[in-house]
Protein backbone atom coordinates (compact mmCIF):
# COMPACT_ATOMS: atom_id res chain seq x y z
CA UNK A 1 0.00 0.00 0.00
CA UNK A 2 1.49 3.38 -1.03
CA UNK A 3 -1.27 5.79 0.73
CA UNK A 4 -1.35 5.77 4.73
CA UNK A 5 -2.79 7.84 7.61
CA UNK A 6 -4.02 9.89 7.88
CA UNK A 7 -0.94 10.52 10.23
CA UNK A 8 -0.39 14.00 13.05
CA UNK A 9 1.43 15.92 11.29
CA UNK A 10 3.36 19.01 13.64
CA UNK A 11 3.53 20.89 10.12
CA UNK A 12 0.47 20.26 8.10
CA UNK A 13 -2.64 19.02 10.85
CA UNK A 14 -3.75 16.03 9.41
CA UNK A 15 -1.53 14.68 6.68
CA UNK A 16 -2.44 11.74 4.67
CA UNK A 17 0.94 10.32 3.62
CA UNK A 18 1.59 9.06 0.06
CA UNK A 19 4.70 6.79 -0.14
CA UNK A 20 5.91 6.88 -3.75
CA UNK A 21 9.40 5.04 -4.11
CA UNK A 22 10.46 1.85 -3.24
CA UNK A 23 11.53 0.31 0.66
CA UNK A 24 14.52 3.11 1.51
CA UNK A 25 15.80 4.67 -1.64
CA UNK A 26 17.73 7.70 -1.24
CA UNK A 27 19.83 9.93 -2.58
CA UNK A 28 21.26 10.45 1.23
CA UNK A 29 21.76 8.04 3.72
CA UNK A 30 21.04 9.93 6.75
CA UNK A 31 22.55 9.34 10.22
CA UNK A 32 19.40 10.44 12.15
CA UNK A 33 16.62 8.74 9.76
CA UNK A 34 14.05 7.24 11.18
CA UNK A 35 13.32 4.64 9.06
CA UNK A 36 16.93 2.88 9.30
CA UNK A 37 19.78 3.18 6.68
CA UNK A 38 19.41 3.69 3.03
CA UNK A 39 19.42 0.47 1.21
CA UNK A 40 19.94 1.78 -2.21
CA UNK A 41 21.44 5.28 -3.11
CA UNK A 42 20.64 6.72 -5.99
CA UNK A 43 19.94 9.79 -7.74
CA UNK A 44 18.63 8.57 -10.99
CA UNK A 45 14.55 9.16 -11.12
CA UNK A 46 12.09 6.14 -12.31
CA UNK A 47 8.87 5.23 -12.02
CA UNK A 48 8.08 3.23 -9.10
CA UNK A 49 4.35 2.59 -9.25
CA UNK A 50 1.32 2.59 -12.21
CA UNK A 51 -0.27 6.43 -11.39
CA UNK A 52 -3.73 4.95 -11.86
CA UNK A 53 -3.82 2.35 -9.32
CA UNK A 54 -2.13 5.32 -6.93
CA UNK A 55 -4.84 7.23 -7.95
CA UNK A 56 -7.60 4.72 -7.66
CA UNK A 57 -6.05 3.73 -4.00
CA UNK A 58 -6.19 7.40 -3.11
CA UNK A 59 -10.01 7.69 -4.14
CA UNK A 60 -10.78 4.73 -1.82
CA UNK A 61 -8.95 5.75 0.94
CA UNK A 62 -10.22 9.17 1.29
CA UNK A 63 -14.03 7.46 0.54
CA UNK A 64 -13.51 5.40 3.44
CA UNK A 65 -12.40 8.28 5.32
CA UNK A 66 -14.84 10.64 4.56
CA UNK A 67 -17.47 7.87 5.46
CA UNK A 68 -15.80 7.35 8.89
CA UNK A 69 -15.57 11.41 9.56
CA UNK A 70 -11.67 11.56 9.32
CA UNK A 71 -10.29 15.05 8.78
CA UNK A 72 -7.62 15.10 5.73
CA UNK A 73 -5.85 18.44 5.57
CA UNK A 74 -3.18 17.60 3.25
CA UNK A 75 -2.31 15.13 0.64
CA UNK A 76 1.56 15.23 1.60
CA UNK A 77 4.71 12.96 -0.57
CA UNK A 78 6.61 11.81 2.19
CA UNK A 79 7.98 8.63 1.26
CA UNK A 80 10.45 5.74 2.56
CA UNK A 81 13.01 7.35 0.74
CA UNK A 82 13.20 10.73 -1.39
CA UNK A 83 9.99 11.65 -2.85
CA UNK A 84 11.43 13.75 -5.71
CA UNK A 85 13.32 10.67 -7.56
CA UNK A 86 9.31 9.54 -8.45
CA UNK A 87 9.47 10.53 -12.06
CA UNK A 88 5.58 10.66 -12.01
CA UNK A 89 5.61 12.94 -8.95
CA UNK A 90 4.30 16.18 -11.07
CA UNK A 91 1.61 14.36 -13.02
CA UNK A 92 0.64 12.72 -9.31
CA UNK A 93 0.52 16.09 -7.59
CA UNK A 94 -1.61 17.38 -10.78
CA UNK A 95 -3.94 14.44 -10.47
CA UNK A 96 -4.28 14.65 -6.47
CA UNK A 97 -5.44 18.56 -6.72
CA UNK A 98 -8.43 17.13 -8.27
CA UNK A 99 -9.39 15.69 -5.12
CA UNK A 100 -10.02 19.31 -3.90
CA UNK A 101 -7.30 18.62 -1.20
CA UNK A 102 -3.88 20.75 -0.49
CA UNK A 103 -0.72 18.88 -1.71
CA UNK A 104 2.42 18.91 -0.05
CA UNK A 105 5.69 17.62 -0.52
CA UNK A 106 8.80 17.04 1.92
CA UNK A 107 11.96 16.41 0.01
CA UNK A 108 15.61 16.44 1.05
CA UNK A 109 16.53 19.18 -1.39
CA UNK A 110 19.27 16.52 -2.86
CA UNK A 111 17.47 16.46 -7.01
CA UNK A 112 16.26 20.38 -6.38
CA UNK A 113 19.37 20.59 -9.39
CA UNK A 114 16.82 19.45 -11.93
CA UNK A 115 14.97 22.39 -13.33
CA UNK A 116 12.41 19.48 -13.89
CA UNK A 117 12.00 19.04 -10.32
CA UNK A 118 11.97 22.72 -9.71
CA UNK A 119 9.05 22.55 -12.22
CA UNK A 120 7.29 19.79 -10.82
CA UNK A 121 7.46 20.91 -7.35
CA UNK A 122 5.83 24.31 -8.31
CA UNK A 123 2.56 22.49 -8.69
CA UNK A 124 2.32 21.82 -5.33
CA UNK A 125 0.67 23.96 -2.42
CA UNK A 126 3.10 23.37 0.23
CA UNK A 127 6.92 22.06 -0.09
CA UNK A 128 9.89 21.54 2.16
CA UNK A 129 13.38 21.65 1.66
CA UNK A 130 16.18 20.41 3.86
CA UNK A 131 19.22 22.37 4.94
CA UNK A 132 21.01 20.28 7.74
CA UNK A 133 24.27 22.12 6.62
CA UNK A 134 25.76 25.02 5.01
CA UNK A 135 29.86 22.92 5.11
CA UNK A 136 30.65 20.48 3.10
CA UNK A 137 32.26 18.20 5.28
CA UNK A 138 29.08 18.47 7.94
CA UNK A 139 26.93 17.88 5.51
CA UNK A 140 28.73 14.26 4.16
CA UNK A 141 29.15 13.39 7.73
CA UNK A 142 25.18 13.95 8.60
CA UNK A 143 23.11 13.43 5.43
CA UNK A 144 25.80 11.29 3.74
CA UNK A 145 24.75 11.86 0.29
CA UNK A 146 25.05 10.10 -3.17
CA UNK A 147 28.86 10.46 -3.87
CA UNK A 148 27.79 12.42 -6.87
CA UNK A 149 25.76 15.40 -5.34
CA UNK A 150 27.34 18.93 -5.08
CA UNK A 151 26.32 20.69 -1.95
CA UNK A 152 26.66 24.23 -3.76
CA UNK A 153 24.90 23.53 -6.54
CA UNK A 154 21.90 21.93 -4.17
CA UNK A 155 22.00 25.30 -1.98
CA UNK A 156 22.19 27.05 -5.39
CA UNK A 157 18.66 25.27 -6.36
CA UNK A 158 16.92 25.85 -3.28
CA UNK A 159 17.67 29.58 -4.00
CA UNK A 160 16.50 29.56 -7.25
CA UNK A 161 13.29 27.79 -6.29
CA UNK A 162 12.62 30.03 -3.34
CA UNK A 163 12.64 32.66 -6.36
CA UNK A 164 10.26 30.86 -8.39
CA UNK A 165 7.71 28.97 -5.97
CA UNK A 166 4.42 30.90 -5.57
CA UNK A 167 3.26 27.97 -2.98
CA UNK A 168 4.30 27.75 1.01
CA UNK A 169 7.60 27.16 1.25
CA UNK A 170 9.64 25.93 4.24
CA UNK A 171 12.96 24.23 5.08
CA UNK A 172 13.84 22.13 7.85
CA UNK A 173 17.22 22.48 10.09
CA UNK A 174 17.72 18.77 11.67
CA UNK A 175 19.61 19.20 15.04
CA UNK A 176 22.18 16.37 15.94
CA UNK A 177 24.51 16.76 18.44
CA UNK A 178 27.99 17.68 18.00
CA UNK A 179 27.62 17.75 14.33
CA UNK A 180 25.50 20.51 12.91
CA UNK A 181 24.83 21.86 16.27
CA UNK A 182 27.67 24.63 16.80
CA UNK A 183 27.75 28.05 16.48
CA UNK A 184 29.96 28.76 13.69
CA UNK A 185 27.46 26.02 11.43
CA UNK A 186 24.38 27.59 12.69
CA UNK A 187 25.08 31.13 11.59
CA UNK A 188 26.30 30.22 7.97
CA UNK A 189 22.71 27.69 7.99
CA UNK A 190 20.98 31.19 8.90
CA UNK A 191 23.03 33.34 6.80
CA UNK A 192 21.73 31.04 3.66
CA UNK A 193 18.11 30.36 4.64
CA UNK A 194 17.95 34.33 4.94
CA UNK A 195 18.35 35.23 1.23
CA UNK A 196 14.89 32.65 0.71
CA UNK A 197 11.59 33.60 0.57
CA UNK A 198 10.28 31.00 3.43
CA UNK A 199 7.04 31.26 5.03
CA UNK A 200 8.70 28.92 7.85
CA UNK A 201 12.23 27.71 8.87
CA UNK A 202 11.88 24.54 10.83
CA UNK A 203 14.73 23.73 13.81
CA UNK A 204 14.03 20.07 14.55
CA UNK A 205 15.85 17.28 16.17
CA UNK A 206 15.14 13.08 16.30
CA UNK A 207 11.87 12.67 18.23
CA UNK A 208 12.27 8.92 17.05
CA UNK A 209 14.82 5.89 16.99
CA UNK A 210 17.87 7.03 14.17
CA UNK A 211 19.59 4.96 11.72
CA UNK A 212 22.60 5.28 13.71
CA UNK A 213 22.84 4.04 17.35
CA UNK A 214 24.90 7.21 18.07
CA UNK A 215 22.78 9.75 16.77
CA UNK A 216 21.28 12.45 19.92
CA UNK A 217 19.12 15.19 19.44
CA UNK A 218 21.24 18.57 20.22
CA UNK A 219 20.87 19.63 23.55
CA UNK A 220 18.89 22.47 24.71
CA UNK A 221 21.10 25.32 24.95
CA UNK A 222 21.80 24.65 21.24
CA UNK A 223 18.02 24.23 20.19
CA UNK A 224 17.51 27.86 21.65
CA UNK A 225 20.83 29.33 20.30
CA UNK A 226 19.83 27.86 16.89
CA UNK A 227 16.20 29.46 17.37
CA UNK A 228 18.03 32.83 18.48
CA UNK A 229 20.61 32.75 15.24
CA UNK A 230 17.71 32.15 12.97
CA UNK A 231 15.25 34.77 14.82
CA UNK A 232 18.05 37.90 15.13
CA UNK A 233 18.13 37.28 10.70
CA UNK A 234 14.24 38.06 10.46
CA UNK A 235 13.43 34.08 9.38
CA UNK A 236 10.40 33.05 10.86
CA UNK A 237 11.05 30.58 12.71
CA UNK A 238 9.14 27.56 14.54
CA UNK A 239 10.75 24.13 16.95
CA UNK A 240 9.61 20.90 15.74
CA UNK A 241 11.13 19.59 18.70
CA UNK A 242 8.11 17.90 20.32
CA UNK A 243 5.88 14.95 19.87
CA UNK A 244 2.91 15.19 17.50
CA UNK A 245 0.41 13.38 19.32
CA UNK A 246 -1.57 10.17 18.54
CA UNK A 247 -4.08 11.18 16.19
CA UNK A 248 -3.63 8.84 13.64
CA UNK A 249 -6.49 8.18 11.67
CA UNK A 250 -7.56 4.66 10.87
CA UNK A 251 -9.32 2.58 8.19
CA UNK A 252 -10.97 0.13 10.82
CA UNK A 253 -8.21 -3.05 10.22
CA UNK A 254 -5.24 -2.93 12.65
CA UNK A 255 -2.76 -4.56 10.75
CA UNK A 256 -3.11 -2.75 7.48
CA UNK A 257 -3.03 0.70 9.25
CA UNK A 258 0.28 -0.30 11.82
CA UNK A 259 1.99 -2.05 8.76
CA UNK A 260 1.23 1.22 6.48
CA UNK A 261 1.75 3.56 9.18
CA UNK A 262 5.00 2.24 10.87
CA UNK A 263 6.97 1.96 6.93
CA UNK A 264 7.54 5.38 7.10
CA UNK A 265 6.39 6.79 10.93
CA UNK A 266 7.32 4.78 13.64
CA UNK A 267 4.40 4.85 16.04
CA UNK A 268 4.64 5.65 19.38
CA UNK A 269 3.82 2.76 22.09
CA UNK A 270 1.29 5.35 23.39
CA UNK A 271 -0.40 6.10 19.97
CA UNK A 272 0.26 2.09 18.89
CA UNK A 273 -2.48 1.27 22.09
CA UNK A 274 -4.63 4.16 21.09
CA UNK A 275 -4.71 2.69 17.37
CA UNK A 276 -5.82 -0.65 19.26
CA UNK A 277 -8.38 0.78 20.84
CA UNK A 278 -9.94 2.25 17.74
CA UNK A 279 -9.85 -0.54 15.56
CA UNK A 280 -11.80 -2.47 18.21
CA UNK A 281 -8.74 -4.95 18.76
CA UNK A 282 -6.52 -6.34 21.55
CA UNK A 283 -2.57 -5.29 22.49
CA UNK A 284 -2.31 -9.23 21.88
CA UNK A 285 -2.91 -8.24 18.04
CA UNK A 286 0.57 -6.11 18.68
CA UNK A 287 2.10 -8.79 20.00
CA UNK A 288 1.11 -11.46 17.23
CA UNK A 289 2.80 -9.29 14.62
CA UNK A 290 5.82 -8.71 16.56
CA UNK A 291 6.25 -12.28 16.83
CA UNK A 292 5.69 -12.75 13.30
CA UNK A 293 7.95 -10.51 12.29
CA UNK A 294 6.00 -7.80 10.74
CA UNK A 295 6.44 -5.24 13.36
CA UNK A 296 9.14 -5.08 15.27
CA UNK A 297 10.03 -3.16 18.72
CA UNK A 298 12.39 -0.52 19.47
CA UNK A 299 13.22 2.19 22.28
CA UNK A 300 14.04 5.53 21.68
CA UNK A 301 14.95 8.42 24.65
CA UNK A 302 13.14 6.30 27.18
CA UNK A 303 10.24 5.78 25.16
CA UNK A 304 9.44 2.28 23.26
CA UNK A 305 8.48 2.28 19.28
CA UNK A 306 7.04 0.26 16.89
CA UNK A 307 8.69 0.09 13.32
CA UNK A 308 8.09 -1.99 10.15
CA UNK A 309 10.03 -4.83 9.58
Amino acid sequence: MKIFGPVPSRRLGQSLGVNNVKAKTCSYACVYCQLGRTKQLQIKRESFYDLGELVEELGETLGTLEQKKEEVDYITFVADGEPTLDLNLGRAINEFKKFGIKTAVISNSSMITDKKVREELKSADWVSLKVDAFTEKIWKKIDRPHGSLDLAEILKGIEIFSREYEGEFATETMLVKGINDQKEELEKIADFIKKLATDHSYIAVPTRPPAEYYVEKAEPEQINMAYQIFKSRGINTEYLIGYEGNKFSSTGDLEKDLLNITAVHPLKEEAAAELVKKTGSKWEDIEKLIAEAKIIETEYDGEKYYLRK
